[in-house]
């Protein structure tokens, strides 16, 4: 008789189709793991606006939500964006009573496809700059990001990857985080949420970690 594995389930909001894509391609790698002590449910909801999510969740069933966004850039207007989205979390989090989190990329999610594959250790100013690296990374000729994040090609990248890449990219994430605060990078503070404004950082590791430490033997 075949045990039937526990289901462990993790409930994030995404910005976009890339990030709800790349989730739903890491549930199916652990899901056919051999190394899976559980079986793993990503609800990956496409979200701009964390607080219009939470009003109709059922906070019994789904206690904590990971929000998964960039932060874009310095601009005061990329700024202030961001900060919209951690004001909703903390509104969300007071409203009912919910542990929201948040997995930032900056600049963007790009950064973090990319420590997949390799190093990214260099400050960008535009999220342009990411598309050499992310060709680098992963054998490809894309033209544009556009291109990039088309379906067929984004999902063409994930076949490219498996769980050791993503033990790879919570490793270099992990060593960016630390030399943020071994040169004494200052983090900022906004309602209650820290993170870099300088890239490279990123938070989303930690909930990708989390998940792999639960879930993988």
């Amino acid at each position: 008789m075949i045990e039937r594995k526990e289901t462990r389930q993790y409930t994030l909001t995404v910005e976009g189709e890339t990030e709800k894509m790349y989730f739903e391609w890491l549930q199916k790698e652990i899901n056919t793991s051999e190394n899976a002590r559980y079986k793993v449910k990503i609800n990956a909801s496409i979200q701009q606006f964390p607080l219009s999510y939470i009003k109709k969740l059922n906070t019994k069933s789904t206690p904590s939500v990971v929000h998964i966004c960039d932060v874009e850039g310095k601009s005061a207007e990329n700024i202030e964006k961001f900060h919209s989205v951690l004001s909703q979390l903390k509104e969300a989090k007071e409203q009912k009573h919910i542990e929201y989190g948040l997995g930032y990329t900056n600049l963007t999610f790009e950064l973090w496809m990319i420590l997949h594959k390799k190093d990214c250790n260099a400050p960008f100013s535009d999220r342009s700059q990411y598309l050499t690296p992310i060709n680098s990374a992963y054998n490809e000729k894309f033209n544009s990001l556009k291109s990039y994040k088309e379906e067929r090609n984004f999902k063409r990248c994930l076949s490219k990857l498996s769980l050791s890449d993503v033990k790879d990219a919570v490793r270099r994430s992990e060593k960016i985080t630390r030399n943020n605060k071994e040169i004494g990078n200052p983090q900022k503070s906004y309602k209650g949420f820290r993170y870099y404004q300088d890239n490279p950082s990123l938070s989303i590791w930690e909930i990708v970690e989390e998940i792999l430490t639960e879930c993988i033997q």
